[in-house]
Order: C-alpha cells, then structure tokens, then sequence
C-alpha cells in the first residue's frame, strides 16, 4: 500500500466506523484500490454470532444498509476523496475472514491462520499455523511445532484458514 492510500485509508476510517456501530456491525477492514473509473472502496464488516464458529452474522440488508449510508457520508465529505470518484463495495468478510487488528488475533485465538510479513522472520515470511495468542504487540503462531513471535506492525496480511470437511 503506497503511503497516500495509506493517509486515505486513515483518514477514511473515523468517518466508516460510527457508521458500521450504528448499524451493530464491525469494521474489520477498509481498502482503497486504483479503479480505472477512479477509486475502489472496499470495506469489509463482520458481526460476531456466540457459538458460532465459522461464518459471519452479516446479512446482506446490513451490506446494503451501511453501503446507502456510507455513500451518503462519502458524498458529504468528498474532500477526502483525491479524484471525487469512487466506487463502493461493502461486504462480509467470508470464511478465510482478514485478520487485522490486535482484537481480531485475540478473538480467533487458537484458530489456523495464514500470515504474511513484510520483513523476514528467520529467513520466510510466508506462515501457516495454529494462531495461540497476542503477546504484547505480536502475535504467537505454532508452524508445524515451531513458535514464532510476530511483530503485528510487520503483518501485511492475515486470514483464517477454512479446511472444508467431507
């Protein structure tokens, strides 16, 4: 993510979270893609289901609820937008749901993740393993009996793993 999508995203953020609340809905995750109409708005929101283990209590009425808002909000604050385009895609996060903030790794303790860093971690930076706890600011992941410590602020990207079963 270069830097300005980065400051875009931050900035964008305090403006789509009081409305995914609203709506009794998380924001897991916000992206902003380059778009050949101009820019891609791709928010991903979640609501936790107890006892439930895979899957997401998102119903499309809450995508299509916080999209009109989120629309609304978007078109008042235009300034925020470099181009003034933009397209917006709300939607739930699937089974193989992002992991993002500290919260999330908290949550799916215990759970098989997938994670990638943007520095190596002796020598890979590709992992695969049973997520076991935040410690800190990182979190704890077994690979194949190995424990390693992974910095959150070195994670590009982080997904549960979902193994259909037969």
């Amino acid at each position: 993510m270069t830097q300005a999508t980065e400051q875009l995203v931050h900035a964008l953020e305090p403006l789509i979270d009081p409305i995914c609340r609203a709506h009794g809905v998380e924001l897991v995750d916000v992206r902003c893609l380059r778009d050949p109409a101009g820019m891609l708005i791709r928010v991903i929101i979640d609501r936790e289901v107890p006892d439930v283990e895979v899957g997401s209590g998102v119903s499309l009425e809450d995508c299509t609820c916080v999209s009109r808002d989120l629309s609304t909000a978007l078109d008042v604050h235009e300034d925020l937008l470099p181009s003034g385009t933009y397209r917006l895609e709300v939607s739930s996060p699937g089974l193989e749901r992002p992991l993002v903030k500290l919260t999330d790794f908290e949550r799916f303790s215990g759970r098989e993740v997938k994670v990638r860093t943007q520095s190596p971690i002796e020598r890979q930076r590709r992992f695969s393993g049973k997520l076991l706890r935040v410690v800190d600011q990182s979190i704890e992941l077994d690979q194949d009996g190995k424990v390693f410590l992974i910095p959150h602020a070195d994670i590009v990207q982080a997904n549960l793993v979902y193994r259909f079963s037969n």
